[in-house]
């Protein structure tokens, strides 16, 4: 008879050296986030705000396929078949992680390997010191699945230049490590060979010496040299007009995201134009998240988001039948009533009275 194995912890968080760590530890799931992780996460990082012997936080995820790729979907899509109530209180929770980071009063150090995705994006690019490497693939690509950035991203995309942000959101597009950087979701590049070395010099290290050793030139932001026809065809508020745009441009570029945005639930879409464009009108994180808030738990009791996740996740039968089927038949109510107010349900984040002296707005 053999012992019962004590099972791994989903998110492993150490004090040591000046630094506290964060490894997000899910690596057979890439890391996805779930509610038990953020109720674990934001406590620690609460106490280490506080705490003279913390220098900086420092999150990492484990194995080698991403730091994060993003909430555990799977989870949200059976909550949602049962009409239940845990995926909105893990999503005020991780909103409310996501500002916290946002604001973080000392280096939130992250190494955005790999996959980062959703929620990944909301667990790193938020934070002051944001490392990606040759590995890296950001991207929030929530309208492939019947929902709409969130996690703080609508706050991020468009504050990128030009219409790039506008671009990524609509087709689902990556950044790799170049454009990463470019587009405001990371700072610097570090080989993916040398990031084990810089996380033990942050352990005697300043953060700032120990990126002047290994902080590298990143690869080419290769999306800012198509800024002239995205910053073109991305221009308004119309996603139809956008899409003819594309395809009038003739560029193969242009054509391909044109049958992208066609393929991606057709409200999700309409809905995340109108987040992007209200988002860059607001002043604060905190604005956004609350935004963001009403719109997921709108998408939450949507048939496209449990539509979409069946599709590409769950019967992988990538053939998502989404209703209504296509831009046209979206009307303007339908979209306005994403952004509905909550009543007694808003999530209620207020910026600080001096905003943003310290980590990001």
């Amino acid at each position: 008879m053999t012992e019962a194995q004590t099972p791994e912890p989903e998110v492993i968080i150490e004090k040591r050296d000046g630094i506290g760590a964060i490894t997000l530890n899910r690596p057979k799931a890439i890391n996805a986030l779930n509610h038990a992780m953020v109720k674990e996460i934001t406590p620690a990082l609460q106490a280490w705000a506080e705490d003279d012997e913390v220098r900086a936080v420092v999150v990492t995820g484990a194995g080698d396929r991403g730091l994060c790729a993003g909430g555990d979907i799977v989870s949200i899509y059976h909550d949602a078949k049962a009409g239940g109530t845990e995926t909105p209180d893990f999503w005020r929770d991780e909103y409310i992680l996501n500002a916290l980071i946002a604001r973080y009063p000392k280096p939130y150090v992250v190494v955005m390997d790999g996959i980062v995705m959703g929620g990944g994006v909301g667990v790193s690019a938020h934070g002051s010191v944001r490392i990606v490497t040759e590995r890296s693939k950001i991207g929030m690509p929530e309208v492939g699945i019947g929902l709409v950035p969130d996690v703080g991203g609508t706050y991020l995309l468009p504050r990128s230049p030009g219409q790039t942000g506008t671009h990524v959101a609509l087709t689902t597009s990556t950044m790799g490590p170049g454009d990463a950087i470019a587009m405001g979701f990371a700072d610097h590049f570090i080989p993916v060979a040398d990031v084990p070395d810089f996380l033990d010099a942050l352990r005697t290290d300043a953060v700032d010496a120990a990126l002047g050793r290994f902080a590298a030139t990143p690869p080419e932001a290769t999306l800012q040299s198509q800024r002239g026809w995205i910053d073109e065809c991305y221009a308004g508020d119309d996603v139809e007009e956008i899409v003819r745009r594309l395809q009038a441009h003739g560029g193969e570029a242009a054509g391909k995201a044109a049958e992208q945005i066609l393929g991606k639930s057709p409200i999700a879409v309409k809905v995340a134009l109108k987040s992007l464009r209200r988002a860059a009108a607001l002043t604060t994180i905190e604005e956004v998240l609350n935004d963001e808030y009403r719109v997921s738990l709108s998408c939450f009791g949507s048939h496209d988001f449990v539509e979409g996740i069946r599709a590409q996740v769950v019967d992988k039968d990538r053939n998502p039948q989404w209703v209504p089927a296509d831009l046209a038949s979206v009307a303007k109510s339908d979209v306005d009533a994403y952004f509905a107010d909550l009543g007694d349900r808003e999530l209620g984040l207020r910026p600080p009275a001096v905003a943003g002296e310290k980590g990001r707005q």
